[in-house]
Formats: structure tokens, sequence, C-alpha cells
């Protein structure tokens, strides 16, 4: 980038009231940002809530001391996104997957802002007033990073002036967490620069990653066991599944977000190219692809109206029968592995 959105940053400096929010299911780059953002605004003195349709997940509360995330109540909050001066959605480019918050976004007056790295921007085009929009960056984090320090520089502030311990510590857990711990391929130099200025705030790697990886409780390995033990391969081992039912869920006293990173077990496997967490829910089936090279894996997504990154997708079905699915989901991969 090194260019700095001066619109964004005009829509900062000229309003008072903002409202940040992000995906369904936020996840540690989402959480991450709208921490960091949220902590730069009232640093600034301006009013900027966060509200999020889910909970946070309880692996990244660590981020948000002072609990300002909250959970979207439409009787508390309605007046607050139409009376917002700016809306930034975080993470994510699809209203849809702001869920309830949606109509009231939609038809706030505020202006909107996006600041995504996601692929698939474009149909969102002319439904924001403006972009930050980076599909090569890692993690809507990094964006922010940069975003911060384009500031600094254009006011010849010191960096230490816009990003506090805070922030950094929040920048750093959206990084790592979308660049899986640093291992994906979107990880390059500029990465690895940022990380190292932010370390240099005296954040400990270890801590971070400790409150958010090593919080599983007995069940969740059991769980696992039960997900390990289950896998099936495939096409000639081109293809590995396995699936997690609601008597597995019951069993192991855990819930959904359990199975986070249960992928990388099938993508592990030496001649696996597409493997799929298959999820019984209490509303139906939830497909997670995750897929090596050119694997389209988004394009079987779409085959069950679902979707995502080339590698990395997925698909609810509500009301559908596991069994059903089990054998379409494989039935339906085949060609994509060719």
């Amino acid at each position: 980038m090194g260019m700095l959105n001066k619109e964004i940053v005009s829509l900062i400096n000229n309003n008072q009231e903002f409202v940040l929010t992000s995906h369904v299911n936020p996840d540690g780059d989402s959480i991450g940002s709208e921490i960091a953002l949220q902590k730069y605004l009232s640093s600034l003195g301006k009013n900027a809530k966060v509200l999020n349709y889910s909970s946070t997940p309880a692996n990244y509360t660590f981020l948000d001391r002072d609990n300002v995330i909250e959970q979207f109540d439409e009787s508390r909050h309605k007046s607050l996104i139409e009376h917002a001066d700016v809306i930034f959605v975080l993470d994510t480019n699809e209203y849809s997957r702001l869920r309830t918050l949606e109509p009231f976004i939609r038809s706030s007056k505020a202006k909107k802002v996006l600041v995504d790295h996601h692929l698939g921007y474009e149909a969102a085009s002319g439904l924001f007033d403006c972009y930050m929009v980076d599909t090569e960056s890692p993690a809507t984090g990094e964006m922010l990073y940069k975003f911060f320090k384009d500031i600094a520089e254009s006011s010849s502030k010191d960096i230490k002036d816009i990003i506090s311990r805070d922030i950094a510590i929040a920048l750093y857990a959206a990084i790592m967490t979308d660049t899986g711990s640093f291992k994906y391929n979107r990880t390059d130099s500029e990465t690895h620069e940022i990380i190292s200025q932010l370390l240099g705030y005296g954040i400990s790697p270890y801590d971070i990653y400790s409150e958010i990886y090593n919080k599983a409780t007995i069940g969740k390995l059991h769980l696992l066991g039960r997900f390990l033990n289950n896998i099936t391969m495939v096409h000639e081992g081109r293809t590995a599944f396995s699936v997690v039912t609601q008597k597995d869920f019951e069993e192991t006293g855990t819930d959904e977000y359990a199975i986070e990173g249960f992928s990388t077990h099938l993508m592990s496997l030496e001649t696996v190219v597409l493997g799929i967490v298959i999820t019984e829910t209490k509303r139906g089936v939830k497909l997670s692809f995750r897929s090596k090279g050119n694997v389209r894996s988004n394009e079987l997504a779409g085959e069950f109206q679902g979707g995502g990154h080339m590698n990395a997708s997925g698909a609810f079905i509500p009301g559908a029968k596991l069994k059903d699915i089990v054998s379409e989901a494989a039935d339906r991969a085949e060609k994509y592995i060719q």
C-alpha cells in the first residue's frame, strides 16, 4: 500500500460516532482488527462501539479486557446504528455474514467503510462509501497496521503515538491467526517485518499463542480423537473426510467451536489434496473444505450454495440429513481433484 487512504482518514477526523462490526463466528483476525481500530478511534476521543452478531469465542476474550465488544441486541443497539456517522465492516465483504445487523446497517445513513482482504469484494461495489481492500494481504490486521503506519508517516508522528501496546497485541493476534501461525503462502517478508515491529513493543509470542491455542478442554481432545478415528480416504487417497455428529458433541461436552483446526489433520496426509470436515449441527449440516495447490475447493462449496477462498471454503445445508450429505460431498468432490 504505502498510500494513505485520505478518504478514510478524513471520515475519522471529521466524525464522532463510530460502529465497528465483523462476520458471524468471529476469528482472531476479525476480533483483533476490531479491537485495534476501536482503541485507535478511542485514543482520538471518538465514540466507537463494536457490535457483533456472535459472542466472542472464549480464547479471544483476552484481547478485549475492557469488554468493548457487545453482542448485537436490536432493542439496545438499533438507534446506535441509525445515528452512527461512520460504520466499519471488517474482515468480510458480504453483508449477509453480519446476520441480524445487516438490515440496520444497510439502511443507516452512516458512511460505510469496508476493510477486508477476501476475494469477491467486486460484488460489494456500490454497497460501501469507502474501500480499503487488499486481496493479496494475509490478514485484515496487517492492512490496519499499514494504515496506522501511513497515518504516522503523513503526520510526522512516531508510530508509537498511533499504535499502543494493546493495539500491537491485537494486531499480532490478528496476523498470527490468519496466517496459520505464519505458515500459509501469503506470509511474505513484509508480514515478518510487520511482526518484527510489533514484537518491538515487548509482547510475548508464546503468551499470545498460548491464550489462543492452549486453552483446549479434555472434551475437545476426546472429540478430536473421534474425528481422527473416523477419517475416510477416497479417490485413491486424494480426498479425506471425517464426520462429527451431534452425539459426539453431547458425549464429549463440546460444541461447534471445538472443531476449529480439525481440517489441518486431514491436510497433513501426504496424498490428500482435498479435505472435508462434515459437521452435524442442530440446524443442518456444515461442510468445511480445505485444498492444496490449484484444487478449487470454493467451486465445490458453490455446489452446496457456499463459497470462500480457493483453498479454504465452506457451506451450510439447512435441514439436511448427515448420511445423504456425506456420500454427496464425496461424489461431487471427485471432479475437482483431477
